[in-house]
């Protein structure tokens, strides 16, 4: 995975009022949950604040970071877990992050690349991607910036799921029945093969 350095600071004041004058000046209110845990056992959050010009480099993208997040000057690995949107103008309203080491394995969603042309697209079918990311689990370095599957054997009618398929030293956490990419019959495709059909 990718990594890329945000910087923020540390903020006291969180109620709604708060996190509204942030906003107005061009921040993000953000959280970090990690081991820390709180009197009644529960996550806490150390609560801080990002320039939203920092956040738009992670926010807008179909990569998946590792975050060097640097808050106050200290330095916390973390990965983005939610982002709540503003509901008419899609504006990051707030983050959550979550903080990662060497040896607890993560969760995570990432991209799927379709690699190779399929026997079924030169066939004259359509190829359908029905998911973009398959979530994984494994320690956050051996985890990669895509999954790549292999689409060259698939015919018209066919389809990947899942179970399919393996990568070494990854846990595919995504349910074994969904299905990754299949190739659709085209209007062209069925006509074509009536017309092979109607020839022999």
């Amino acid at each position: 995975m990718k990594e890329i350095n945000v910087t923020g600071q540390k903020r006291t004041d969180l109620g709604k009022k708060a996190s509204k004058s942030l906003r107005k000046e061009g921040f993000i209110p953000c959280n970090l949950y990690g081991e820390k845990k709180g009197e009644n056992g529960a996550p806490e959050a150390l609560s801080f604040a990002v320039p939203f010009a920092e956040l738009r480099k992670v926010i807008y993208t179909p990569h998946v970071y590792v975050i060097n997040l640097i808050i106050d000057g200290e330095s916390h690995t973390a990965i983005m877990k939610e982002i709540q949107f503003h509901p008419t103008t899609d504006a990051p309203l707030h983050v959550d992050f979550y903080e990662v080491n060497d040896q607890k394995p993560i969760t995570i969603g990432i991209p799927v690349k379709l690699v190779g042309l399929a026997q079924g697209v030169r066939d004259g079918g359509r190829m359908n991607l029905s998911i973009r990311k398959i979530n994984v689990t494994a320690p956050y370095q051996v985890i990669p910036e895509h999954l790549d599957v292999d689409v060259t054997e698939l015919k018209i009618g066919k389809s990947i799921k899942v179970g399919d398929l393996s990568f070494e030293g990854l846990e595919l956490a995504t349910s074994k029945a969904v299905v990754v990419c299949s190739i659709k019959m085209t209007r062209n495709a069925q006509l074509a093969a009536q017309q092979a059909a109607e020839a022999e």
